[in-house]
């Protein structure tokens, strides 16, 4: 099974999550298989099933 793009991800990347917009910006915490750490500005810290859900890199705010 691919993991994707969010096999790319690090701690520190900016991201958001397409079907949650109201989280607004979050910042990868970790990524270990396909759960992925993050802690989103409106929501807090969540751990995202990346086989799931293919988050949105941010690369200017």
């Amino acid at each position: 099974m691919s993991l994707g793009l969010n096999a790319l991800l690090e701690p520190g990347m900016l991201v958001r999550h397409p079907q949650e917009p109201e989280w607004g910006l979050g910042q990868v915490q970790s990524n270990i298989g396909n759960r992925i750490t993050v802690n989103f500005e409106h929501c807090g810290k969540i751990v995202i099933d990346g086989s799931q859900v293919m988050l949105m890199r941010v690369f200017d705010t």
